[in-house]
């Protein structure tokens, strides 16, 4: 259709269109062109060739689209702000607190008591777990094994792979994930009810350092009680696996305990324990941290409970990959 709008000035070809160039099917050759001009001195307008037309968006959808693209890169960096920022503060406050605690090690013969009554909430009252925890993932990893192993690997390796697999990596990991859901939570919630309750600040008003009297036991019991209780799951996975495979894969006890001697090292042995011991400190460390953050009363000790298993269970299994590439060469 004709442009009822289009007006040809001296200088400049102007579509007035209300929709402008939605609907008109004049192009818009220009805005600010200069026309040219032919003989007898009328105004022509100038030649544009199919190829050259740039269709142009709805005007009424210019700018809502433009305002909805700002306002959205506004928030995901306001976003993406704020969440480095808390991040930061964490890993601030965590740094603090494990100086404070290096700063109190040499006070840590006057809290004997205190570490040795959290070895025994951390590693003997998590012993029956831990137990039932390694019965199972030793099956299951014989099972798994012999699978793997059927018509390629002969059987008398299924005690080899799986020595190697739990001493080194199974028993550690997975006593210490499920350390982090009964022990890091525990002491989340805490110390998190001792902050909400303000006994925390009471010591800080008695002139005892929360630092000392709380975090340094749970840690120092932590870094010693893990690695015993992955002795304990290395043994009875080993145990596990070896029932699984005489009475479910038909292979000799002797044949089974023989694989596992045939490759077995104490430095992987003494890996497994090191890694242990600095999960130790991790779920121990985190624990106290967000029990001495929390804040909103009933809520708020839930939430850190909550963040204490979440943190702790990454950080294992982040530091495990580092600890062993820092420990096994390939």
């Amino acid at each position: 259709m004709k442009c009822p709008t289009l007006r040809v000035g001296h200088h400049k070809t102007i579509c007035d269109c209300v929709v402008g160039a939605a609907l008109c099917d004049r192009p818009l050759y220009a805005r600010e062109k200069p026309v040219w001009r032919g003989r007898g001195g009328r105004a022509t307008s100038p030649v544009v060739r199919p190829s050259s037309l740039q269709p142009s968006p709805p005007a009424f959808l210019i700018a809502p689209l433009a305002a909805l693209a700002d306002t959205s890169l506004v928030e995901l960096i306001r976003d993406i702000g704020r969440r480095i920022l808390r991040l930061t503060v964490y890993v601030g406050g965590l740094t603090v607190m494990i100086g404070r605690l290096l700063a109190s090690l040499p006070q840590i013969l006057g809290s004997a008591r205190l570490v040795v009554y959290q070895m025994l909430t951390m590693g003997v009252r998590s012993l029956p777990l831990i137990i039932l925890t390694s019965v199972f993932t030793g099956a299951v990893s014989a099972w798994q094994a012999a699978y793997q192993f059927q018509n390629f690997v002969p059987m008398r390796f299924l005690g080899t792979a799986v020595g190697k697999a739990i001493v080194i990596e199974l028993a550690p990991v997975l006593t210490a994930l499920v350390v982090a859901g009964r022990v890091g939570a525990s002491i989340a919630a805490e110390l998190g009810t001792m902050r909400v309750t303000e006994q925390i600040d009471a010591l800080e008003v008695m002139g005892v350092d929360p630092v000392r009297y709380l975090v340094m036991p749970r840690v120092t019991s932590g870094a010693i009680m893990l690695p015993v209780l992955v002795l304990f799951s290395d043994f009875v996975a080993i145990l596990g696996a070896l029932v699984v495979a005489v009475l479910m894969v038909n292979l000799s006890a002797t044949t089974f305990l023989n694989g596992v001697k045939l490759f077995f090292h104490m430095s992987d042995m003494y890996a497994g324990l090191f890694k242990a011991s600095i999960f130790g400190i991790i779920i121990s460390l985190i624990g106290c941290y967000q029990g001495f953050q929390t804040r909103g009363g009933a809520e708020g000790v839930g939430r850190s409970t909550t963040g204490a298993v979440v943190i702790a269970s990454v950080l294992i299994l982040i530091s495990d990959y580092l600890i062993a590439t820092m420990l096994f060469r390939v």
